[in-house]
């Protein structure tokens, strides 16, 4: 044998044994055998609640839905306030984010995506007397957020600007009661939480929607992005068979908007534009 032929071969062993590393890495975070363990907030309706039998809504049938295509025996969401979601990320206490977590430019910096699969944006509760028609009639009042959220990042940059005052609380189940209570003018939170709250209690109604072209998607850490691309071809398979906007139709009582993430399978495996993404073209390998 050539001295070329054995580097060739050297290479050819080093470049298998990373392979089985990442495997056997994979494996450890991710055990096939093992209950599927994710986590998310249990207190945003419809999307994951508390109900007599465990979690459930939108985001706990999906996520128990893609435990059964992943083939895990089980899905384990563990309740966790979304101030508290991303340390139990980065501390392998779980092994992915289920919230309805935005996409952003700067936690992109932190964590893998998986490509957009819900359309959001802002939406503003307000008690059913008052009324809303658009930021200016903030002025002088006070917005309830959920504390850590991009709600909360949104109404600290836009405070002084449309001069309200930011109130912060863990749940948001905390701020539509400082609604109630007239503590607050507005509760601020996702469109589809909003709407969904306001359809259950006729105290209150979402005064006002600020559709700002946001999206939802899950959360990885840095080094999964095997794993990452692998939840996310179960998404695209949902989206393709129309599973996912079944369970829109059944949690938010609407059918999705046209052109939503819902029903929207995106080039490459990530959310386009941010970092993360990996622009790898692929036909999702569903199993039906």
């Amino acid at each position: 044998m050539t001295l070329r032929s054995k580097l060739v071969a050297i290479a050819l062993v080093l470049a298998g044994a990373q392979v089985a590393i990442r495997a056997s890495a994979q494996e450890a975070d991710h055990p096939s055998d093992k209950p599927l363990v994710v986590a998310s907030d249990f207190g945003v309706a419809p999307w994951m609640v508390r109900g007599t039998g465990g979690p459930e809504g939108f985001g706990a049938d999906l996520i128990n839905e893609i435990g059964k295509e992943l083939g895990r025996p089980k899905v384990e969401i563990v309740d966790i306030n979304f101030s508290g979601l991303f340390a139990a990320l980065f501390a392998k206490r779980v092994e992915f984010l289920v919230n309805p977590l935005n996409l952003t430019a700067e936690r992109s910096e932190r964590m893998l995506y998986t490509e957009p699969l819900f359309t959001t944006g802002n939406g503003f509760l307000v008690r059913a007397a008052d009324e809303m028609k658009g930021f200016e009639d903030l002025k002088g009042k006070s917005v309830a957020v959920n504390r850590g959220t991009i709600s909360d990042t949104w109404a600290t940059a836009n405070a002084e600007k449309y001069g309200f005052e930011v109130q912060r609380y863990d749940t948001f189940p905390d701020s539509v009661q400082a609604v109630l209570t007239r503590r607050a003018f507005s509760a601020l939170n996702e469109i589809p939480t909003t709407v969904y709250a306001a359809s259950q209690n006729k105290a209150i109604k979402v005064g006002y929607k600020d559709f700002s072209g946001r999206n939802f998607a899950y959360a990885f850490r840095l080094e999964d992005a095997e794993y990452r691309n692998k939840v996310e071809n179960v998404i695209e398979c949902m989206k393709l068979d129309g599973r996912l906007r079944k369970l829109h139709e059944k949690w938010y009582g609407a059918t999705p908007d046209a052109g939503s993430a819902i029903e929207t399978v995106f080039f490459g495996y990530g959310p386009p534009g941010f970092k993360g993404f990996e622009p790898t073209a692929h036909v999702p390998a569903c199993k039906t």
